[in-house]
């Protein structure tokens, strides 16, 4: 073969693999992009009265290298100058690619086994729904699954929101985000 037909045909290759090569992607039956949120995502408490039940989550096409996976919610709009931490939830192992609707109380115990469920900005583990202040407008929620390259994240029982954040992205290969939205008049 000629050495440009040989380059020509590795080339060839390299895009079409490129093409068809799976980019991590979140799904949910609960919440959409760009989509108001259901009063059943919503806090129960905080003068909110909602389900307070973290949505079903599926994702697909985790990046080579993956060893486990970590789910955040966040809002960046709340009023705190540091944004809300609403859920994080990490140490999923590799084979998990789906939560249920609710997997983030500690009641239920649907969380994943060997995962860890790391204090929430309301002070307490699991998820905490959505809670903007009355009259704030639209807030945003980042539902966020991280393929990660460790199994296990070494935080300790303690571990801030921040913390868990750095360590999260400090191991993230690749990501997907689902941004809903919620608004309390």
């Amino acid at each position: 073969m000629h050495p440009t037909s040989k380059l020509l045909s590795i080339l060839s290759l390299c895009i079409s693999t490129s093409v068809f090569a799976g980019k991590l992607t979140l799904t949910s039956n609960d919440i959409a992009q760009d989509e108001f949120m259901p009063k059943t995502q919503e806090f129960n408490g905080f003068g909110c009265s909602g389900g307070d039940l973290s949505p079903q989550l599926k994702w697909s096409d985790s990046p080579e290298g993956t060893k486990s996976f970590a789910i955040t919610a966040y809002d960046p709009d709340a009023p705190t100058g540091s944004g809300w931490w609403h859920w994080q939830l990490v140490n999923i192992p590799k084979n998990i690619t789906q939560i249920a609707t609710g997997a983030g109380s500690i009641e239920t115990n649907l969380a994943p086994l060997g995962s860890m469920q790391i204090k929430n900005d309301y002070g307490s583990r699991g998820f905490g729904g959505a809670c903007p202040p009355s009259g704030h407008g639209v807030h945003r929620y980042r539902f966020t699954v991280h393929a990660l390259s460790v199994e296990k994240l070494d935080l300790p029982e303690d571990a801030s929101g921040a913390l868990t954040g750095y360590m999260i992205n400090a191991n993230t290969i690749e990501s997907s985000t689902i941004e809903s939205l919620y608004k309390r008049d």
